[in-house]
This record gives C-alpha cells, structure tokens and sequence, in this order.
C-alpha cells in the first residue's frame, strides 16, 4: 500500500471485528470512503497519505450507532420532564409536534448531529415528522442516518392522512434509494397508535423494498395491557399474529415482555433497540436485554430523543446499559463492558441491517472512524481499554470523527456545520415554543 487519503496512526485500534481486535500500537490507512488497511503502525511506515492524524497514544474505534432517537425532540429537549408517559406525550409531546414544519424539524436535526458528531456518534436511527428533512439534515452534516417518517392511525402535520403517509414514505424510500449515507425505514409508531391493518401494511411495504421495519414495542405495562384489551394478546404476540415479525424488524424499547414473547422475537430472528436512559427517565420500567442476549436475539443500544433522556450522548448510554442491568440483577457480571461496547457498535450495525458497512474496523468496510484522546486524568491509567470506555470515557473525550471518509470533526472542531447558527436556529424555536 504506498498511497492512501487518510492514515490514522500512533493509537491504539479497538476493531471490534469477530476477533474483537486489539492493535496496541496501530493504524487505519483510508481511500475515498472505505477501510484499505489496519495493523501496527510500523506495518505503514512507507505509506504515504494525502492526510495524517496523529492519534497520540489515544484510541482508534468505530463510530458509535445510534438505535433509536427521535434527532429533532431537541427543539423540545427539557420541556416536559417527570411526567408520566402518557400524559408526556399526549398532553405535551403530540401537541408541541403538531406546530412542527420541515424548517424546524431540520435545525432541530441539524442540532442532533452537531452534538452526536461531537460524541462520538457516527450514525443513528431516527423516527420522526418530516424526516426528508431529518435525512436533509444527515447528509448536510456528513452523518450516516436510517430514518422514517412515523406513521398512526390520526393525522400527521407532515402527510395528513395514513394514506398519504405510506404514499410519502414510499417516496422517500425512491428519493434516497442509493444514498451513501442515508437508508429509509419504514416506521409506524406502536401497535397501540396504529391499527392492525396499518402495521400489515407498513411490514408489506418494508419486505418489498427490503429496508428495516422499525417500531416502538411494549415499551410499558401500560401499553401491554392496552393491547390485550384490544386483542386479548400481548404486544408481541399480537405483532406475530397479524404476520408483521421478520429479520427486517427493530423493535424498539421491549421493556414488559414475557418469556414466551422473547422466544418468539429469537425465532423471527427480530432486533431489539435498547433505550435504558429513557426508559429510566419515564419509569417504564427495566428491559429484560440479558435474558434477550440469552435466547440469541441481536440488541443494538440507543438513546430515545432529547425529551425523554435529555441527551444523545451514547457514551452516557453504555454506562447507563451496564449498570442498570447489575444492580437489577444483583449480579456484577452481567452486560460486561465488552459486550456493552458491542451494543453500541457491531451489534447495533446488525440491528439496522448496516453491519456488512459499518460497526467494526475492517477493510472494505466504510471509514467511520473515531479517536479518543485518553490523555486525560479520568482517563489514567488504563488497564482494561472496553471497560474504560464504558465506565470512564465520556462524548467530550472524542477528539476526531470520520465519516464515510470525511472528516467531520478534527481537534473538537466541527467541519460541516456552523455550530452558532445551528445553536441559534433552535433557540429561536424554543421562543416560539414558549409563546
């Protein structure tokens, strides 16, 4: 290899492949938007590249996957917290979203991937209202983004009726049919919001163009129950029924699930989304994510939206996802830093059907690319490298980001956005919120 784009070199390469890799003193050699090259950074001592980062003894790893957030909540970030979900949601989420337009939702978008570039994160799920603007905003931004207009049985200020809706949805899934960055889902909301007949067809719709199926399930006791008086079955159960469960489904959150629903999850081979902060937050309850992990069901780690987290740092998320599930279980070896870390990267990959792409450091794959600066006193010494960025590495620790093969933050530095206008843009909906 004698020429290259970009060569990372002088860190320490977390891989995250099947091996789980580790290259203490290593290098990632980069052309256009792919991985040409890993190993010691003697091994490209002769390269020569067009540009240089010197990682300084820090650490090389995959972008951080984002499973599941709604990127424009942060227009609404801290304006209903400690509430119950339902009255969240119905008395102050629904009504503050009807008043959105494709304006706001982008430089609330825009503001979403300024602070998941500045932490780390290098792609995210999104389920939201106008999201052409939300994958507007990704490409904008230089993030890689699976986004999907969200769809119910009332009307959405984005399509009007549910009709127009799949109508949208499926042009958006053409619009950006090929995009290197963005991929469309389709994504009705919760079996609770969407008629059986709307589900049947969003999984119809997901299965004849072969993009992701994403929706929010049994993300309380309260929606399970509601979904038995309906259907006299449980949410998952329900989902089986009506023949919506497949491998192209994300099924996000999965809190109040039974034994027998995590069987049938594992045997549609159906992905799981893990929001532990949210669900925190909301008091909906802990997921049972090892017993998941157990029956051999694939579990991606996401952050939920500003409004129900309040933030999408997914740093914050790893930490969160391996606690919780210790002091649940009252067992210190559950969810180890190792597998946590594999949440955030390969196994979240898997979740949204992007890992052949993304989610480890191999060649061939594309170069999302991150660099911790772990010369840091919370950072020193390290003796277990998944553990410390789990439990002591947080989003400001990320020094570098590279997407795609562009490099969209350098030295804590943005590159594609203007942080102040973004910043400016939702402050001024934030007045208009409060009026």
């Amino acid at each position: 290899m004698n020429k290259v784009d970009i060569l990372i070199t002088n860190g320490v390469v977390v891989t995250m492949d099947s091996k789980e890799t580790v290259i203490a003193n290593g290098a990632v050699a980069i052309s256009g938007d792919r991985i040409v090259g890993i190993g010691s950074a003697e091994k490209f001592s002769g390269c020569r590249a067009a540009k240089v980062i010197d990682a300084n003894n820090g650490i090389i790893m995959p972008g951080l996957i984002n499973t599941h957030t709604h990127a424009s909540m942060t227009c609404f970030r801290g304006l209903a917290d400690d509430l119950h979900l339902m009255t969240w949601l119905n008395d102050y989420i629904f009504p503050a979203e009807a008043k959105l337009n494709y304006e706001k939702v982008k430089a609330g978008a825009l503001l979403a991937c300024a602070e998941m570039i500045l932490s780390g994160t290098t792609c995210f799920a999104d389920m939201y209202l106008f999201e052409d603007a939300v994958a507007e905003a990704a490409r904008q931004s230089g993030m890689r983004a699976v986004v999907g207009e969200v769809l119910y049985d009332f009307p959405s200020p984005c399509y009007g009726p549910i009709e127009q809706g799949f109508e949208y949805t499926e042009n958006l899934i053409k619009k950006w049919k090929g995009d290197p960055l963005v991929t469309v889902a389709v994504e009705p909301h919760s079996p609770y919001l969407c008629a059986p007949e709307l589900l049947v067809k969003a999984g119809e719709l997901s299965k004849k163009y072969e993009v992701p199926l994403i929706i929010h399930v049994a993300e309380t006791q309260t929606e399970v129950n509601t979904i038995r008086q309906s259907y006299g079955k449980t949410p998952v159960a329900h989902l089986a029924d009506i023949g919506v469960l497949s491998p192209l489904l994300l099924a996000c959150h999965c809190v109040a699930l039974t034994d027998k629903e995590i069987e049938q999850l594992a045997s549609f081979d159906v992905k799981v989304s893990h929001n532990p902060e949210s669900n925190m937050k909301l008091a909906s309850g802990i997921a049972p994510v090892p017993q998941l992990m157990d029956a051999g069901v694939c579990v991606g780690l996401g952050t939920d939206g500003c409004t129900s987290n309040n933030n999408i740092d997914m740093f914050l998320e790893m930490d969160s996802a391996a606690k919780i599930h210790k002091v649940n279980t009252l067992d210190p070896t559950v969810m180890d830093a190792q597998t946590v870390l594999k949440m955030a990267t390969i196994d979240a990959a898997k979740a949204l059907g992007l890992d052949k792409e993304a989610g480890s450091l191999e060649p061939g794959k594309k170069a999302d690319v991150i660099i911790i600066d772990t010369n840091k006193p919370h950072l020193t010494p390290m003796y277990n490298i998944h553990s410390h960025l789990v439990y002591a590495a947080g989003g400001n620790d990320v020094e570098t980001s590279i997407i795609n093969g562009q490099v969209v933050m350098e030295n804590r530095q943005l590159k594609t956005l203007e942080i102040q206008k973004v910043m400016a843009d939702v402050n001024q909906i934030a007045k208009e919120i409060r009026t």
